[in-house]
């Protein structure tokens, strides 16, 4: 009952108050926008090129439901990587098993 009757007695924002807080979050947001990109297109750029694709296939990410274009031309091509070597003293391939 008490928490009802604060909630009636709070003060509502000023106009002013509203928008200083306006131009506050649409200074901030196009630097939030540009990390969260990044975040994204630098793993993918890693990814193309060792898939052995042009890495500003990365950039797909930029346009709305790129990303899930460019995971399934990742996930469905044929690679052009060669198979790395095994590690050195590994048995390769591997010997028939003693009877």
């Amino acid at each position: 009952m008490h928490f009802a009757l604060f909630l009636f007695q709070q003060n509502q924002p000023s106009p002013e108050q509203i928008q200083r807080m306006a131009m506050a979050v649409l200074a901030i947001l196009p630097m939030i926008i540009l990390i969260g990109l990044a975040v994204v297109i630098v793993p993918f750029w890693f990814i193309c090129k060792k898939a052995g694709f042009s890495p500003w296939l990365s950039m797909l990410n930029i346009i709305p439901f790129g990303h899930l274009i460019l995971i399934y031309v990742l996930a469905f091509a044929d690679w052009k990587v060669t198979p790395a070597a095994p590690p050195l003293g590994y048995p390769y391939p591997p010997p028939p098993p003693r009877p």
